[in-house]
């Protein structure tokens, strides 16, 4: 999952090619006034869509971030935040994936595109 997840305190739920689910505590990811850091969605939305795309990949290949953005409508501020990753698009050498961030009453947080390219991984 890599280190900066942990950290965060990033836990999968869910994880195959058509859905990843995982969740993060509000508690720790704050701005100095209380709400989840726009950059805490992103880490979550990152981690999902990153993780999906080298499943998708397969045995020798490695799907690397080539652009991430998102846009925050909501600020949790207790309780957990989770972030739900489907795919818009598997090819051969290009995902993109859509991750949406929710508060544990169900209301969405942030909306998160990310698309990944794949290549041979380094020997």
């Amino acid at each position: 999952m890599g280190a900066l997840a942990e950290k965060m305190g990033i836990e999968f739920t869910e994880f195959s090619i058509e859905r990843s689910v995982a969740t993060m505590p509000v508690e720790g990811n704050t701005q100095p006034v209380g709400l989840v850091h726009g950059g805490a969605y992103v880490v979550l939305g990152e981690s999902l869509g990153s993780m999906a795309a080298n499943l998708h990949a397969g045995p020798g290949k490695l799907a690397v971030g080539v652009d991430i953005n998102a846009t925050h409508t909501r600020s949790a501020t207790s309780g957990t935040v989770t972030g739900v990753c489907t795919p818009i698009h598997l090819g051969r050498s290009i995902t993109v994936h859509e991750i949406v961030v929710s508060d544990d009453q169900g209301r969405r947080c942030s909306t998160i595109r990310i698309t990944n390219m794949i290549k041979d991984a380094p020997a």
